[in-house]
């Protein structure tokens, strides 16, 4: 399960966001995979926590984006973006009235206006970003001010992409990194971790970190 974190300078320098397979992430998810990567009670938990945090008839941008979002099926948007690796994963989302191929670790730099969106999510993907604070730095800007990030994740993973701080930290330490990530953004508030595990030691865990925006734009980075 890891140890639970314990951030010191070596741990969050670029040597901690390398994975352990440093292909283009293009090349690896060229081929859909048309599979969820947690069971189905985590699957709920995480409906569950949209249908109590994303605004009805907002505009949503769900980030790393792939076949399926996870919205609740009664609940109606007023437009949900994707953003995701595979084409054909992001065609297949009945969900989506429009998406973007685009790859976060190439540029890091989101494709949308400022303000455009009401809330955004991030579903069990985290683990992959090699610049998460500037992306989420950069959501801050294209959320509007008060508006929602979701951020969800598990112990599950493609351990082979995941960066290696990811892997050497329990769940403890799984969330009190991404609460740092939205800390060291610099324009998000309201940070709040939650543990929405459905079924502990018979499911998949599932643990969220969620932030409200300042809208404001990106600072330099430090």
């Amino acid at each position: 399960m890891g140890r639970p974190l314990a951030l010191t300078p070596s741990e969050l320098s670029a040597r901690a966001f390398r994975r352990q397979d440093e292909t283009a992430d293009s090349s690896f998810y060229v081929s859909p995979r048309f599979v969820t990567h947690i069971d189905d009670p985590a699957i709920g938990a995480v409906t569950q926590l949209y249908r109590e945090l994303l605004p009805a008839g907002g505009d949503i941008l769900d980030l790393m984006s792939s076949w399926v979002s996870h919205l609740p099926p009664e609940v109606e948007y007023g437009r949900v973006v994707g953003l995701g690796m595979n084409r054909e994963e992001l065609e297949g989302n009945p969900r989506l009235a429009s998406w973007t191929v685009h790859d976060l670790n190439a540029d890091p730099h989101l494709p949308f206006a400022d303000g455009e969106f009401h809330a955004a999510t991030i579903c069990v993907s985290i683990q992959y970003l090699i610049n998460p604070v500037t992306i989420i730095r950069d959501l801050g800007r294209v959320v509007k001010s008060g508006g929602l990030l979701v951020i969800t994740f598990s112990n599950r993973c493609f351990p082979t992409k995941a960066i290696m701080l990811w892997q050497m930290l329990g769940d403890e330490g799984h969330m009190e990194l991404v609460d740092q990530y939205l800390k060291s953004a610099g324009n998000w508030t309201d940070i709040k971790a939650l543990d929405r595990s459905p079924n502990p030691g018979h499911s998949d865990p599932l643990y969220a970190i969620v932030g409200r925006s300042l809208g404001l734009a990106p600072i330099d980075e430090p």
